[in-house]
């Protein structure tokens, strides 16, 4: 006869075994989109950070210009452990790589 489902533990009991991430407002998302090395992949995650209340937290545990982190962190995408120019942050304009338009 097979067994009954166990419950599942009280948030409380979760929340201080995984700590900040658990609060984390990306923590259902899937690795390939919180570590993903392009905007558009990385979308989600990046629209996650503008609501969660852990983004400080994450940046610190993550230190990402120390680790030469990929992915995204504290509200940043990163690259090798340098935080990436996003579209988004120049208003949609393309970044040209200072090339001027014509």
């Amino acid at each position: 006869m097979p067994s009954a489902p166990q419950p599942s533990p009280p948030p409380s009991e979760v929340m201080e075994f995984f700590g900040w991430r658990a609060a984390a407002a990306c923590s259902g998302l899937p690795p390939h989109i919180v570590f993903a090395r392009r905007e558009a992949e990385a979308g989600p995650a990046l629209a996650a950070c503008d609501r969660c209340p852990v983004v400080r937290r994450c940046l610190e545990a993550v230190a990402p210009a120390e680790s030469w982190f990929d992915g995204v962190s504290g509200g940043r995408l990163w690259r090798n452990g340098r935080p990436v120019r996003l579209r988004r942050d120049t208003g949609g304009a393309r970044d040209t790589g200072g090339a001027r338009a014509a």
